[in-house]
């Protein structure tokens, strides 16, 4: 199914679930080719193997930024994988309504508590 990424016509072939686990090594070598494929699980998109043109359109920022808010990564690990650097990487969290660090209120109460001894 072609697809418009700004201006580039982009050739996605979509694979369930199933596809992926009969298919693996034709579906890797495919990608290690630079095809671009879409893994669905019940219809919904669960997989894409990153390209040049999804790096460039800001999905590893996206991917970094899901991560980052899911506490699955850490700032420096969400940083690196979105190629930027600390700094910037709090000024994309804030740009998202993000936040850097995320406290419950039992822990804001004992980290205030700390900082007053």
């Amino acid at each position: 199914m072609p697809t418009l990424v700004g201006t580039i016509e982009v050739i996605m072939e979509m694979f369930t679930i199933r596809d992926l686990r009969n298919r693996t090594g034709e579906l890797i070598r495919e990608a290690e080719a630079g095809h671009l494929s879409l893994v669905t699980k019940h219809g919904q998109p669960v997989a894409v193997p990153f390209d040049e043109v999804l790096l460039k359109s800001g999905v590893r920022l996206a991917v970094a930024l899901h991560l980052f808010e899911e506490q699955k990564v850490s700032l420096a690990q969400a940083a690196r994988l979105a190629g930027l650097s600390a700094s910037e990487m709090m000024d994309k969290l804030a740009e998202n309504q993000i936040p850097v660090a995320n406290y419950t209120k039992d822990e804001l109460r004992d980290e205030l508590d700390q900082f007053n001894k």
